[in-house]
């Protein structure tokens, strides 16, 4: 069934949905403020030229982190009211510890090396009137409906 934000069926109110919608909109000029979405910087990055992407990227990692144990603490709840569960890891029963998580990082570090873009920004260089990322979001959705398509399938 389709819900639509505002719906009551769906359990978030168009308020929560328009409040998400802003607070998107707010992160996406952050990101193009901060100059995390230029080509230039993330080249830097891979190249071990500037901190400016590590330093972005560390505090980016210390809020999660810091978020996570305020929910985990404050037993903080969805929109709808649910409690937020956060499972652990599991590091899969492969041969090789912990693979799917090098593998896919390898995938998309390659993938965010190649591109020039993280997949998180698409949108926010889309806004900013890079319209060659319309195809990198195309094949960034192609390649989730294919995963999702194909999950069942691969090993994990």
């Amino acid at each position: 069934m389709d819900h639509r934000p505002g719906d009551p069926a769906s359990g978030v109110s168009f308020g929560a949905f328009l409040l998400y919608g802003l607070l998107g909109a707010a992160f996406g000029l952050v990101l193009v403020q901060s100059q995390v979405v230029s080509w230039f910087r993330i080249v830097e990055m891979f190249r071990f030229e500037s901190f400016h992407m590590y330093g972005v990227i560390g505090s980016a990692v210390a809020t999660a982190a810091l978020g996570v144990w305020a929910i985990q603490k404050l037993g903080l709840t969805t929109a709808s009211g649910e409690p937020i569960r956060i499972a652990p890891k599991a590091w899969g029963d492969s041969r090789v510890p912990g693979a799917r998580y090098w593998m896919g990082g390898t995938v998309f570090g390659l993938g965010w090396a190649l591109l020039g873009a993280c997949p998180g920004p698409l949108v926010a260089l889309l806004g900013g009137g890079i319209s060659v990322m319309l195809v990198a979001l195309v094949a960034a959705l192609a390649g989730t409906w294919s995963y999702a398509l194909l999950r069942d399938r691969l090993p994990h």
